[in-house]
């Protein structure tokens, strides 16, 4: 493979069906996506390897979303790692790239040696779609449970959605000959298409009695999916990140007997929407009284976007809505 082929797999989506199978899926290569969110923190290396994980979910789990809609993944607990948060800004038009962004809060005291997923705690993991102006957001949640974070979707997927979807994630530091080291992740995402399922009704046979795929399908569709899976068993973490192994070469060594067909790819990038407008927004519901306790002994109005790390410096005189003087106006 060309240095320039490697380069056009990285940061992309790959949508593919398997059509003796009825799955579809994608595969998914994130390189400088996580540099850019990596490198806003100094995050200790559980909790990166948490963020890493989120964001390659983020990407797979995203590429279904329609043009201009958002998808947001969450994790809330009670361990060492409070929150994990992350953005799929779907592209704007066709044939534009998706954003993501993400970053994680957490207690570096409680930080131990631990797997990452050992540093969260009771929680849950949260799936948030807004589709824009005049829709509500729809929101999905499913315990954190059975050991990873893919796990949890994979539950969120079996129980909110009925859909069997399995993913094989690979995320870690990589270095090519003559390369600095980076972060690299690649992962694979199968999921039945959806039907109706009469062993869908009451509790599961998951951890905590949640739906997991063999609940959801039965017969051929049960022998199919079981194929698939043990497929994709089979890939190897270097065919998976990348760079030398072609997500298309990686589907047709997988799954060439379930006569895979691959679809448009999806480019990704690093990209945050914070703005100093935004932030004058969210003052605006403000008094003078309140943004004056907010004022530093400097006399400014200080914020710090968690994702990207703008630092946005402001004149209090400018905020709320007893604002003296707006940004803009005369005089």
């Amino acid at each position: 493979m060309t240095l320039g082929q490697k380069i056009a797999w990285d940061d992309t989506i790959l949508p593919f069906q398997l059509d003796n199978a009825d799955i579809r899926g994608r595969v998914a290569r994130l390189d400088g996506v996580l540099d850019g969110i990596l490198k806003q923190h100094a995050y200790p290396a559980p909790v990166e390897a948490l963020v890493a994980e989120m964001a390659l979910l983020t990407a797979l789990v995203g590429q279904t979303i329609k043009l201009r809609w958002k998808l947001s993944l969450q994790v809330q607990t009670k361990g060492a790692v409070r929150m994990i948060a992350t953005d799929y800004y779907a592209p704007e038009s066709e044939g534009a790239p998706a954003r993501i962004r993400a970053y994680a809060s957490f207690d570096a005291d409680r930080i131990t040696d631990s797997t990452p997923f050992d540093q969260l705690g009771e929680g849950y993991f949260a799936v948030l779609i807004d589709q824009g102006k005049g829709t509500e957001p729809y929101q999905g949640i499913t315990p954190i449970a059975a050991g990873s974070l893919s796990a949890c979707a994979e539950a969120y997927f079996a129980q909110s959605e009925q859909l069997p979807t399995r993913f094989n994630l690979s995320f870690g530091k990589s270095t090519e000959k003559g390369g600095v080291e980076h972060w690299r992740a690649g992962g694979v995402m199968l999921q039945h298409m959806p039907k109706a399922s009469p062993f869908a009704q009451g509790g599961g046979s998951g951890e905590g009695e949640l739906l997991v795929a063999s609940d959801i399908v039965d017969d051929e569709d049960r022998e199919n999916w079981n194929r698939a899976n043990m497929l994709l068993d089979t890939a190897e973490d270097l065919e998976m990140i990348g760079p030398s192994v072609a997500p298309s070469d990686l589907l047709v060594r997988l799954f060439h007997e379930e006569m895979p067909r691959v679809f448009d790819v999806q480019p990704v990038r690093f990209g945050c929407t914070c703005s100093e407008d935004r932030v004058r927004n969210s003052l605006s519901i403000y008094s003078a009284k309140d943004i004056e306790k907010m004022t530093t002994d400097e006399g400014i109005v200080t914020a710090d976007c968690q994702f990207c790390g703008a630092h946005y410096r402001l004149d209090p005189r400018t905020l709320g809505f007893e604002a003296e003087n707006r940004p803009g106006d005369n005089g």
